[in-house]
């Protein structure tokens, strides 16, 4: 199993997010700031800014983990323009258009705090 750990600012919005559009199972939410889901072999762990401890936890010198950036995770799919326009109906973020490659065709989409999650469909060869 791969673990991912996303710091996002709601953890309840994030989980309605992986859970009701991207197919995730809820395996624990034992605090508010904390949640651990899955999908497959992708165990992911979300995090909000807190002084609970923990993978959201606000460091000594006061920096606090923050949601975004560029790194993420790839989900594969098999029809990608049918997954954008499921998405889109269920409201989720797109932080791109279907971008083609060599290799395949992706687009990202964001979590309610701003991560980016990356839908892959390979170019069958």
């Amino acid at each position: 199993m791969i673990t991912v750990r996303y710091i996002v600012d709601d953890v309840d919005a994030a989980i309605g997010f992986y859970r009701d559009l991207l197919g995730f199972t809820v395996d624990m939410h034992p605090a508010p700031p904390f949640a651990m889901l899955s999908r497959g072999d992708l165990r992911l762990l979300l995090s909000a800014p807190s002084g609970q401890g923990g993978g959201g936890q606000i460091l000594a010198d006061g920096r606090a983990p923050a949601p975004g950036g560029w790194n993420r995770f790839q989900l594969v799919v098999e029809d990608l323009p049918a997954e954008v326009e499921r998405l889109q109906a269920g409201g989720a973020a797109f932080r791109s258009e279907i971008l083609y490659g060599i290799g395949g065709d992706q687009v990202l989409i964001e979590d309610p705090s701003g991560n980016p999650v990356e839908l892959f469909q390979p170019h069958v060869t």
